[in-house]
């Protein structure tokens, strides 16, 4: 038995020093290629993503400097903001190239659905890159909390329980890419990540009364009390969970988060420029401290993430600029018109209501068909258009109304739609007076 004994003993010895020698050999052998597989990204689209953001940068910075008389001190901290966010900017042009290698590892990578029998489909394309985006959103929004808010400030306390909500919102995404949690699960998780703002929120829980209803109802304003917060928690999960299923296209994730958060800025500046009221004014300037840091951050993911995309944003991106602006809304008291800005997703969430409700038989990925063109008998994938489905999305209702179009043209049709929508609903904010009358906001205790 002693003799059998030593024999294992040996034996063991030997398989250890074998699988040490040949883990060494691999490590050897395989560093060399690693390192020769390095993934090669695509140049970013900075340059051309910037020059479209003078559309919109323009008509910000006129109605800033010269529309509305904005008191300088005011003013300062917005400009303050920006050039954080500007650097927040490139900041996230210089992670992304990072992240994708670490995410390439870690076999977080995807392939491209609508390029399918191309050879662009054959390409492994890293996911969850929004995870950078969040992390730089609150590196940015942590360091201009230092500059500006001070200890005894109220708004603090309010201001951390945003970030807490968003940075939640963050983690339960990246879990979600990670472990894939089933849809049923996800719509759960922002109202948990909601739970710090609605417990901080101090704001009012009122509604105007149309003008023309108030001899019939007999009050102007009406308190909702705790349904109020009620229908805040639900525009939380409404917010996060519309932009992510908004989605199946290179670059419309993100994009249209760049133009509802534009609209979200203008709306902002008209506000503050055209109220009377202080602490109105400090609800929409928080409301902007947060969403320049949003729009920049996500400018410089779309560089990477426009047509064709060298990287996909996962789930952690869409639930991180849903919960983002959701928290800017109910912060900055324009909760109801936020709702007009994301009309678009109110449709596509009504048009997807019987799938996701199973009344209809829902599909995992509900996105159009690629529909090659064949020339001569030869097939040429640069020709490549999509073809709709009977199932219920914008994207594909686009592609029944107007017939088959290329990827790209197709999300620059849904972004047209999306800016048409912000620009009549910042024309018809103006209207409302008319219907509404004229109400401010008093949220006693609340100072910048």
């Amino acid at each position: 038995r002693e003799e059998r004994g030593r024999e294992r003993e040996s034996a063991m010895a030997a398989r250890k020093r074998a699988s040490s020698d040949a883990t060494t050999t691999a490590e050897a052998t395989t560093l060399p290629s690693a390192a020769a597989a390095d993934p090669q990204i695509a140049p970013s689209k900075a340059g051309r993503i910037l020059r479209y953001s003078l559309i919109f940068l323009v008509p910000y910075l006129y109605l800033i400097f010269y529309h509305y008389s904005i008191e300088s001190e005011l003013k300062k901290w917005i400009l303050i903001n920006a050039a954080i966010s500007f650097a927040g900017f490139f900041l996230t042009l210089a992670m992304i190239p990072v992240a994708l290698r670490y995410v390439l590892k870690r076999n977080l990578f995807g392939y491209d659905i609508n390029k399918k029998g191309t050879p662009q489909g054959s390409i492994k394309v890293p996911e969850s890159l929004g995870i950078v985006v969040g992390i730089v959103f609150l590196v940015l929004t942590i360091l201009f909390q230092y500059f500006h808010f001070t200890a005894d400030s109220n708004w603090l306390v309010v201001y951390n329980a945003a970030l807490a909500s968003i940075c939640f919102m963050i983690l339960l995404g990246f879990v979600d890419d990670v472990l894939d949690i089933p849809w049923r699960v996800k719509l759960l998780l922002p109202s948990i990540a909601a739970l710090p703002l609605l417990m901080a929120y101090a704001g009012h829980t009122t509604i105007l009364i149309p003008k023309p209803l108030v001899p019939y109802v007999g009050l102007e304003i009406l308190d909702l009390g705790w349904v109020y917060k009620l229908y805040m928690g639900l525009l939380a999960v409404f917010c996060t969970n519309s932009i992510n299923i908004h989605a199946g296209l290179n670059g419309l994730e993100v994009s249209q988060t760049v133009v509802i958060a534009s609209a979200i800025l203008i709306h902002n500046v008209m506000q503050i420029g055209a109220s009377t009221n202080p602490e109105h004014k400090q609800a929409h300037a928080f409301s902007v401290y947060l969403t320049q840091p949003l729009l920049a951050t996500s400018l410089g993911l779309l560089s990477y993430n426009w047509y064709p995309s060298s990287v996909f944003v996962g789930d952690t991106y869409t639930y991180f600029a849903g919960m983002t602006m959701a928290v800017v809304g109910i912060l900055g008291h324009f909760s109801e018109t936020l709702l007009l800005f994301f009309i678009p997703q109110v449709l596509n969430f009504l048009l997807s209501l019987p799938q996701l409700s199973g009344y209809i038989p829902c599909p995992r990925h509900r996105l159009p068909r690629w529909a090659p063109i064949y020339s001569s008998g030869l097939f040429d994938p640069q020709t490549g258009l999509l073809t709709g489905t009977n199932d219920g999305t914008v994207v594909n209702l686009f592609l029944r109304q107007f017939g088959r179009m290329s990827e790209k043209s197709l999300c620059i049709l849904l972004l047209v739609f999306q800016v048409m929508n912000h620009t009549c609903s910042l024309f018809s904010l103006k209207a409302a007076g008319f219907v509404y009358g004229t109400f401010e906001i008093h949220c006693p205790g609340l100072k910048l």
